[in-house]
This record gives C-alpha cells, structure tokens and sequence, in this order.
C-alpha cells in the first residue's frame, strides 16, 4: 500500500460559520503543514499524498452535476478553507512533482458518522424513538438535496486514486440526489412507521400516520446562514480512469444506519 499522509479535519459547514477562523487553521493551513513537512523532510519521491476534499466547493452550484472542471463557489468558511486546501495540493503537485491528490467526495455515510451530521442524527433519533428513548427530535432545512454514498465505496476510490501512474483529481459521488426529508422518511419505514408531513417552513411537522405523533418538528438554528441547496456529483472520471463505481444503494445505506443504531441504543441508551 501506498505511504499516505491524511489531515484532521472540522468537517462540519454549519459549526465552521461559529468557528470560522479555527476552520481555516486546520482545514487550510492545517493542509499547508503537512505538505510543507514533507517538502522539508526530503519526502517528495517516497510519500503519496491525499487531500480529503469535498462537495462543499461547489456551494452555490454553477451547473447540474458538478464534475471535475465545474467552477468553484463555496459558500461556509469550511468551504473556502478546503478550497485553499484543493489549490495549494495542486500548487505543491505543480511545483514539486509530489504526488498529491485532492478527492473531491460528496456525502459518503456509515453508522460511524458523527452525531452532528443530519444523517446520523436522524438515524439515531430514529432508533431511540423506536426504542422508546424519544418522543421527537428537530431539524433544519428539510429540502436540502444531496448525493449520499456509503463511505465503504468511497474509501475504496481513495486508495484507487493513490495507485495511478500520474496523480489527478477525482469527483466521487453516486450521481442520485435524496433530500433530507427523504431520509427521514425511509428511516422512519424502516421501523415500521410513516412520517406524514403538516404545516410550512418553521412550522412544519412530521407526524407519525399510525400513532399521530410528531416525532420531527424545524428548527431555524439548524439552519446556515448561507445554504447549499443542491449537489449532485457526475464520478464519469472515476468510472474511466479508476473502474470505480458505487455499490451501496441508498436504500441499502439508510438502513444499515438505522439497523446499527437501534443495536447501538439498545445496548447503551447513553450512547
């Protein structure tokens, strides 16, 4: 296997806006660091670098999907700090001839996804109220629409990237786009109940259609203060050049979360 050098990062665009110049130290410069580390130790020709980049620079989409040569428009500061991430890979790739390469993932999830992410909130949630741990749990934007792929396969195309003669940047996505609401409801099917939804914007609810009750209500502080509405990958590149493709469907995704969550809660409702 290839020597890989990673990078600790705060992934998450919502908190980023809270700390905005944390963000930029370890997202950005933090990136700087270990490319620099290695230029400086001598490590140019024995080190395979990647940069875990992210659907997040696209932001504001310039066009539908985005792909490799799709303009650029982030709209967090998680996102213009990967966005100095992704150039200064591809300024020391440039200069130095290091192998270094900027994966451009959209969303990949696991039952290991933080509990601050939406999907693991959700699945979560979904299990304790299964259980009986929970009545009811808010979200933000429910219209929200992303390209959500199992982390399993996406991990599968890091490595791929770091095996190529030549180093080169990849969009890997599945190409589906699911919104938030969508993922609320297929977990909730998956326990065995449906989420009929009632009211608008803020005082829209989810209740349950068997028991009649509200098991989801919205929050405006889960909201951004700049959304990102859309993202919808196009991996064409990763297809040809990687013979990489996604084999965890999204159905198959969610309730494997929400599968390994009501274990998880069962045996520790503290978890």
């Amino acid at each position: 296997p290839s020597k890989i050098s990673g990078v600790l990062f705060l992934s998450l665009p919502k908190i980023s806006f809270d700390l905005a110049e944390y963000t930029a130290d370890v997202d950005g410069v933090g990136t700087l660091r270990l490319l620099d580390a290695i230029k400086t130790c001598g490590l140019i020709n024995s080190v395979k670098f990647y940069q875990a980049s992210t659907s997040e620079l696209f932001g504001k989409v310039q066009e539908i999907p985005q792909k490799e040569t799709t303009p650029f428009y982030p709209r967090s500061p998680y996102g213009a700090a990967k966005l100095y991430a992704y150039w200064i890979v591809v300024n020391f790739r440039e200069a130095y001839n290091l192998f270094a390469v900027n994966g451009i993932l959209f969303n990949h999830e696991s039952p290991r996804r933080g509990a601050n992410f939406v999907t693991r909130k959700i699945s979560r949630s979904v299990a304790k109220i299964h259980l009986g741990q929970l009545d009811c749990f808010s979200l933000g934007n429910l219209d929200a629409k992303r390209d959500w792929g199992h982390a399993r396969d996406y991990v599968e195309a890091m490595w791929l990237m770091l095996q190529t003669d030549e180093p080169e940047d990849f969009v890997i996505a599945t190409g589906e786009v699911h919104s938030v609401r969508e993922f609320v409801e297929k977990s909730f099917k998956h326990i065995g109940k449906t989420i009929v939804w009632e009211g608008k914007n803020e005082n829209e609810v989810g209740r349950c259609k068997e028991t009649g009750k509200i098991h989801v209500t919205v929050n405006h502080k889960y909201y951004r203060p700049t959304e990102v509405d859309f993202l919808q990958g196009d991996c064409t590149k990763a297809r040809q050049k990687l013979n990489w493709k996604p084999r965890v469907t999204f159905d198959e995704l969610v309730r494997e979360m929400v599968d390994a969550d009501v274990e998880l809660m069962r045996n520790n409702p503290n978890a």
